[in-house]
């Protein structure tokens, strides 16, 4: 098999079937595989997962966890079953554009010093998606400026964390990229053991495992070659701020914890009530608002 695609779903009625039918029209000359691992959808997701696999040549596995089990569990869960030599794991609101695996596969044989590779993520409408760009290594200030919500008030302070200065036609090596799009190379899964550390729930995860393949000597990649839908978050909107936040910092503070000095991840946990503190007004307000209107 060369190549296994493995998404996570909650809820993703609504995007499913376009996601996997691009998967279908994405792989026209290597062999592939999807594996859905549903984390407790109370939706049709798994329904219509179903539906849409049967009868394809292209193996369709389907994995109905129980529960909510966080984004890197759910990604390992599928992990197990995977048969490729890459692994691409792909989120449940992309769209892959015709014959596009073949393409990127066929760039990843030829650079066995890339670990992780991501291409040109765009809108519905062709645009550069800056909100799933490649991003650098987060820095102690950036977070708590995140915590403190101070890009509503500075919105160009955190530009060069989102690396704002990116040229997106240029192929070049990055610190982190996004976990909608992450193709792996399995020789670098088998040495870390698994593809997600199991101890983010959602969030950071990504950038985690881009320091893992740093730490490994593997590359991390942005490439323009080919390009792929990105919705971005549509799950992730049915969520209200509080729990975002609390998710989000709590990750946050994971990351930190692995990879700095404790007089750097105490200020994470300082500032983190006073970050939840703010989402839980931010929504009683949100709440108070939509009652008036009613």
């Amino acid at each position: 098999m060369d190549l296994s695609v493995i998404t996570v779903t909650w809820n993703n009625a609504n995007d499913i079937a376009k996601q996997m039918e691009s998967v279908f029209r994405g792989c026209t000359h290597i062999t592939c595989e999807e594996i859905i691992s549903d984390n407790g959808s109370t939706d049709e997701t798994v329904k219509i997962a179903k539906f849409v696999g049967t009868g394809r040549d292209l193996p369709i596995h389907i994995i109905e966890n129980k529960e909510n089990l966080g984004f890197g569990v759910a990604n390992n869960k599928g992990l197990a079953l995977a048969k490729g030599q890459f692994i691409l794991f792909l989120n449940g609101d992309m769209k892959v554009e015709d014959g596009t695996l073949d393409i990127i596969l066929e760039w990843m044989n030829k650079h066995p010093d890339v670990g992780i590779v991501c291409p040109k993520l765009v809108d519905q409408y062709g645009n550069f998606n800056w909100e799933a760009s490649p991003r650098r290594f987060p820095k102690l200030w950036e977070q708590l400026a995140l915590i403190l919500k101070l890009p509503h008030i500075f919105p160009h302070i955190l530009d060069r964390y989102h690396m704002k200065d990116l040229d997106i036609d240029t192929e070049q090596e990055v610190h982190s990229v996004r976990g909608s799009f992450m193709l792996m190379r399995r020789e670098f899964i088998d040495k870390l053991g698994w593809a997600f550390d199991p101890r983010y729930f959602i969030w950071y995860e990504d950038v985690d495992i881009c320091r893992e393949a740093v730490r490994f000597n593997y590359k991390v990649v942005y490439t323009p070659i080919i390009s792929c839908v990105d919705y971005v978050g549509q799950s992730f909107k049915k969520r209200k701020t509080l729990w975002k936040q609390i998710n989000f910092t709590k990750s946050m503070l994971t990351y930190f914890k692995k990879w700095e000095p404790w007089y750097k991840w105490m200020w994470i946990a300082l500032f983190r009530p006073v970050g939840i503190v703010m989402a839980w007004v931010n929504d009683l307000f949100y709440k108070k608002t939509v009652n008036s209107k009613q």
